[in-house]
């Protein structure tokens, strides 16, 4: 029996097919319409705006990633918040995963003065930090110039979403998707180089 849809379920389905025919205006819609939702729920979990924002970025990834897999029996919006809870469950697991007691080394040995250790980085550190950052700046300057710029002002600038979207005149649903795109292509290029360091 075919499930009857509501008016934004139609909607959602028709920009999933236009999505899965390569219509990227498509993709920004769906992000657009649903990221504040999925942005904030998470927020109100982790209360880190970083790791909220990485986590929405990483749902959404996940969910365009298996769009083909997206059948209409449930809501997209059902859909991405199930994907964005198990992204949820996923990042408490790890995070526990490094959370030792303070009063508890690793070896199990509780005497807290022995294992104080500096947060300031020793200078080899930070000749790693440097070359890494210097990598960095070469893969990026290998994009697109759309997305260089992008990613220039959101990570290098710290410019909002909403003032990306101003400078450059854009929707911000088109700077939120464009920068996932950036950054799903940086991704194995920093992966390629990772294994320098």
């Amino acid at each position: 029996m075919k499930r009857n849809l509501s008016p934004k379920a139609k909607s959602d389905l028709s920009l999933i097919k236009s999505a899965l025919k390569g219509d990227n205006a498509s993709y920004a819609k769906l992000l657009d319409r649903y990221y504040d939702a999925i942005y904030y729920m998470l927020l109100a979990r982790v209360k880190n705006e970083i790791d909220a924002e990485d986590l929405t970025m990483e749902t959404f990834g996940k969910a365009f990633k298996n769009l083909n897999q997206y059948t209409s029996e449930f809501a997209f919006s059902t859909w991405v918040f199930r994907i964005a809870t198990n992204n949820y469950i996923d990042f408490l697991r790890k995070s526990r995963k490094q959370a030792y007691p303070i009063d508890q080394s690793l070896d199990g040995d509780n005497d807290t003065t022995s294992q104080i250790s500096t947060t300031c980085p020793n200078p080899e550190e930070l000749i790693i930090r440097e070359q890494k950052a210097e990598v960095l700046l070469e893969i990026i300057e290998t994009l697109k110039p759309r997305y260089r710029q992008l990613i220039h002002l959101r990570y290098y600038k710290e410019y909002s979403y909403e003032e990306i979207a101003q400078h450059l005149d854009i929707r911000i649903g088109t700077v939120k998707a464009q920068l996932y795109r950036a950054r799903e292509l940086l991704y194995p290029l920093i992966k390629n180089k990772a294994n320098n360091f």
